[in-house]
């Protein structure tokens, strides 16, 4: 079996294995701040993405409602050659927060083969998904945990984080 599939299948598992000392270790993290951290973080993400292709996976896509901002309702608007106004009330709703989300999950930009239409004007919380290559990624630990639920690459290094401070 395929090394994503494999750990897609047991994403729920795992999570549930390891999401106390998960949150035990972040929790440490989060207050001592490692100088570190970010290197530590970045490193265990590239090798965890050369093992993960998100292709087999596409769970944020299928799960997640991202926030979609008026630069992302532009972009789409632009990319898919329809009016701003039409990217709204075709594919968004306004959420508890007040933000423009997906009015349905999957992403009605996903496609059976898992790829995206609209890939190249995607929304910016879609670009930075899932975060783990970006800097001062101690502000993002609380979110990083939340992750671990839906991305088996967030959980593969938050386990090597786990094992990096244990």
């Amino acid at each position: 079996m395929n090394y994503t599939k494999q750990l897609l299948d047991n994403l729920d598992v795992n999570v549930q294995k390891h999401k106390a000392e998960i949150r035990k270790t972040f929790k440490q993290v989060k207050k001592k701040k490692p100088k570190q951290l970010d290197t530590i973080v970045h490193e265990l993400h590239n090798e965890v993405f050369e093992k993960i292709d998100c292709l087999l996976c596409a769970n944020c896509c299928k799960t997640l409602g991202p926030r979609i901002t008026d630069n992302d309702v532009s972009r789409l608007s632009k990319f898919l050659k329809i009016k701003p106004s039409e990217v709204v009330s075709q594919y968004l709703r306004i959420d508890e927060d007040n933000d423009y989300v997906f009015k349905e999950m999957p992403c009605p930009f996903l496609m059976p083969d898992n790829y995206c239409i609209v890939y190249e004007s995607r929304p910016k919380a879609c670009r930075e998904y899932p975060h783990t290559d970006r800097k001062r990624f101690y502000q993002l630990l609380s979110l990083s945990e939340k992750n671990i639920e839906t991305c088996p690459a967030v959980l593969e290094i938050s386990i090597g984080i786990v094992k990096h401070f244990d």
